[in-house]
């Protein structure tokens, strides 16, 4: 017990870098421990990143818990009380720091890359919830932000019953025989389209509705060429609302590839609020239902 002390009065030691060492590798340990981390020690100041990660948190009783959300955490009202830390794809370290949380559970695809790289590296634990544009990768993410607040048991009452309810909505265009093609427009940058591919938000949500992508080949979002859209043929064009620029309706139609397509011709266009189209949260259910609904009426089995 005496020996380190002593060592440490030697000048020229050779322990004394050693030590300095090995106490530099246990604190990257402990930075990846925390990285690592499943379960709040202290769940009573969280950060939540992620508009669907607040949705959870709320849907299972447990916003006591919440200190701070981004700017994407819009649902419920009550959320917007809490302070705004950021857009989540632009945070800052300092921000999210600033309201002194206990923990930070955070959203797959939170950045930018370099701060959720600091903000993992301090001493606040950080937890990442994987996000798929699927129904069970909605059941998942509960789980997590469950085990992450110590609720696991409410976590899986709430998952049950979101499983239920994303079953029924699924179920409601199996016998659709004539499916809608759908061109999922994110925005209109210089007169070109910039539309969604596989993996993605969008094209979960249409194929979950009883939709088809338009788009084949790539995946992610990616400005489409006039010959590529006309080729595509999309029945019905998909955008979102209350998210970015705004695209008025003349001015989507009046261009000249989508006024070519059959969409075009129509005029069909469906707009639903962004956070509760592509959330992929405890509102999901409903928000298969409510596209199906505008894509197929009637036909439609509740």
């Amino acid at each position: 017990m005496r020996f380190f002390p002593r060592l440490s009065t030697v000048r020229g030691s050779i322990f004394g870098p050693v030590i300095g060492l090995s106490m530099a590798v246990i604190a990257l340990q402990s930075a990846s421990a925390m990285e690592g981390t499943a379960v709040f020690a202290d769940p009573s100041k969280i950060v939540a990143v992620g508009g669907s990660i607040t949705e959870i948190v709320y849907a299972l009783g447990e916003e006591k818990h919440l200190v701070a959300r981004d700017s994407t955490s819009r649902y419920p009202k009550a959320a917007l009380d809490l302070p705004d830390v950021g857009y989540m794809r632009a945070l800052s370290p300092e921000g999210v720091l600033s309201v002194n949380p206990t923990g930070i559970l955070a959203l797959h695809g939170s950045g930018p890359k370099e701060a959720v790289d600091v903000l993992k590296k301090t001493s606040v634990p950080f937890i990442e919830v994987p996000e798929h544009y699927s129904h069970e990768g909605i059941l998942e993410k509960v789980r997590i932000v469950g085990k992450a607040l110590g609720v696991d048991a409410k976590a899986e009452v709430l998952a049950r019953e979101l499983d239920a309810k994303l079953t029924a909505a699924e179920k409601q265009t199996t016998s659709i025989k004539e499916r809608k093609r759908i061109l999922f427009v994110l925005s209109i940058q210089g007169g070109k389209i910039l539309a969604a591919g596989s993996e993605t938000a969008a094209d979960g949500m249409v194929k979950l509705a009883g939709g088809v992508n338009a788009v084949e080949g790539f995946s992610g979002y990616k400005q489409m060429s006039d010959e590529a859209i006309i080729t595509a043929r999309p029945d019905v064009i998909l955008m979102m609302s209350n998210a970015g620029p705004p695209v008025s309706d003349d001015e989507l139609f009046g261009n000249p590839s989508i006024a070519l397509t059959p969409a075009g011709t129509a005029r069909k266009l469906i707009r639903i609020d962004g956070a509760y189209l592509l959330g992929f949260g405890p509102r999901t259910a409903d928000a298969i239902h409510d596209l199906a609904v505008s894509l197929y009426g009637g036909q439609v089995t509740d």
